[in-house]
């Protein structure tokens, strides 16, 4: 309910405040009076009749008989010597206190006037106050507070950022928006050689594509698969840089990670079904495998951490520390709607800059349920990777409460009001189609593996600004990487020469469905 404000409400609200502003100025009297007297006190004369009085004469105190007897000196500050205990009585001299009275005074009457104006002026339901929207510091802020607070904005949009891409944990559908976002601010992107930034080794600069110690270059957005360094990450991209990954959790991770690598990791592929793998995970683990990080403690990988190490809580607790000191925002991918509403406020974008369509998912037949026996299990497996888990949700749902639970309810309902609009304008039904109905390639999901790789079809007959808007929607991530590579680095003459041997860009051979592609 809003307040009244007709015309007799306003008659009583103005005679209150008069009200109120007598009590004030009798208030202020009362003050300056006070102040006025305990100036008086302190330089030794009476409160002010009109008259000027000469200065006073202090007369320092004699030395009693006994010369080793502490007497208190209250009216001195400093320490007195044996010599100017026997010293002549000296003349102080005195401050104009006048002059600074007449200032206090002066000062006051205007913070009232300023005070009473403001209030007199302005009704009490279009004041707005300063919100700090800059970074994850949200305030608590009030219900007329959080009306205004999608109108004023007191920070810039974040350009500088890095965001650590975990596997299976939603991150493609991150990646279309950094993407997006990026072209249309004509942002640089720090681009791997390939598609990924030398994964599975540690993240190392010279990864990125065109980048040279010898001379300065500046990098907006770093957004693509690597193993976390941070101090190689920040020889790249500027001290500014907002960091923020996604998480999801373990055990439903697990099972969408051995559908997609069971062909790739030497674990899941000895293993005859997942529920096999889970019952005795060291009957077919190596740590030395090449490709087994997919196996066990995959985000703790992602992270730089050692996911093959005996849990305990010190070293979790001490993963969980390098964590936070690295990353500005942690997000959650079973929300993430609410983590969407978060990214948005806390890189100072607009919500439409965080619409997107799910990308690189799987049919849902294809998903295997999970009895909580094997829940359990994976949860032991995973040790690491589940006391990330707990961690950040806790701490996701802590920036949730400080950013409002209304709040982030109208947002999140806007969001999806928003992102069902452009799926209404962009494409064919809401449902996404299997690889082998998309014809165009440059919007073909990448198939890998034994696992359907689903995508979306755009509506025939759509206005050229609107189709290159939807193309930009649902492109995946290895075409658009071709995409900004091929704009920050146009293709020389002698790069556009066949070279005898040279193996085809990956997102060539992505073409070829059906078929598990991988780089030796």
């Amino acid at each position: 309910m809003y307040p009244d404000f007709s015309n007799e409400a306003q008659a009583r609200r103005r005679e209150f405040l008069a009200l109120r502003l007598r009590v004030l100025n009798r208030g202020a009297e009362s003050l300056l009076a006070s102040i006025s007297h305990k100036l008086s006190a302190i330089s030794g004369r009476e409160p002010r009749s009109g008259k000027r009085c000469s200065a006073p004469v202090y007369q320092l105190p004699q030395p009693p008989p006994d010369h080793h007897h502490h007497f208190k000196m209250a009216a001195i500050p400093t320490r007195i010597t044996s010599r100017q205990r026997y010293s002549k009585p000296r003349r102080m001299k005195v401050l104009p206190l006048d002059r600074i009275q007449m200032l206090f005074i002066a000062l006051t009457v205007c913070i009232v006037i300023g005070f009473t104006l403001q209030l007199l002026s302005v009704p009490s339901h279009q004041r707005s106050f300063p919100l700090r929207r800059d970074g994850l510091n949200f305030s608590n802020w009030t219900i007329r507070e959080q009306r205004v607070s999608s109108d004023v904005k007191t920070c810039q949009p974040k350009q500088h950022i890095v965001f650590l891409k975990t596997h299976k944990t939603a991150g493609s559908t991150i990646l279309n928006i950094l993407h997006r976002y990026g072209e249309q601010h004509n942002l640089t992107f720090a681009l791997p050689v390939n598609y990924q930034f030398g994964y599975p080794n540690m993240f190392h600069s010279r990864w990125v594509k065109g980048f040279r110690p010898d001379r300065k270059q500046e990098y907006h957005i770093m957004c693509h698969h690597m193993r976390f360094h941070l101090y190689k990450v920040k020889k790249i991209m500027p001290e500014d840089s907002f960091f923020f990954s996604i998480l999801r959790n373990p055990m439903t991770m697990a099972e969408s990670s051995y559908a997609y690598y069971k062909d790739f990791s030497p674990a899941f592929k000895k293993a005859s079904s997942f529920e096999d793998f889970i019952n005795n995970p060291f009957k077919f683990y190596n740590t030395t495998k090449k490709g087994n990080q997919f196996a066990r403690n995959l985000l703790s990988f992602d992270f730089g951490f050692d996911n093959n190490a005996q849990f305990n809580t010190m070293y979790a607790s001490r993963a969980v520390a390098a964590v936070e000191m690295a990353f500005q925002l942690i997000l959650v991918a079973e929300y993430f709607d609410e983590s969407m509403v978060l990214l948005k406020e806390a890189l100072c974008w607009e919500l439409d800059d965080v619409v997107a369509f799910k990308m690189n998912f799987r049919s849902k037949d294809s998903v295997q349920a999970l009895s909580p026996q094997a829940m359990e299990k994976l949860k032991q497996w995973n040790a690491l990777d589940w006391y990330l888990y707990t961690h950040f949700n806790r701490t996701f749902w802590q920036k949730v409460e400080q950013f409002g639970w209304k709040r982030i309810r109208k947002e999140v309902l806007l969001l999806q009001k928003k992102q069902k609009e452009l799926m209404n304008q962009c494409l064919q039904g809401d449902e996404p189609v299997e690889s082998k109905n998309i014809k165009d390639k440059s919007i073909r999901p990448f198939q890998y593996g034994r696992t359907k790789i689903y995508g979306w079809l755009l509506k025939p007959d759509l206005d050229p600004l609107a189709k290159e808007r939807c193309i930009r929607m649902i492109t995946p991530e290895l075409q658009y990487k071709d995409l900004l590579t091929a704009k920050q680095f146009p293709p020389t003459k002698s790069s556009m020469t066949p070279v005898l041997g040279k193996k085809p860009p990956l997102n060539e051979l992505a073409s070829l469905s059906g078929k598990a592609v991988q780089r030796p």
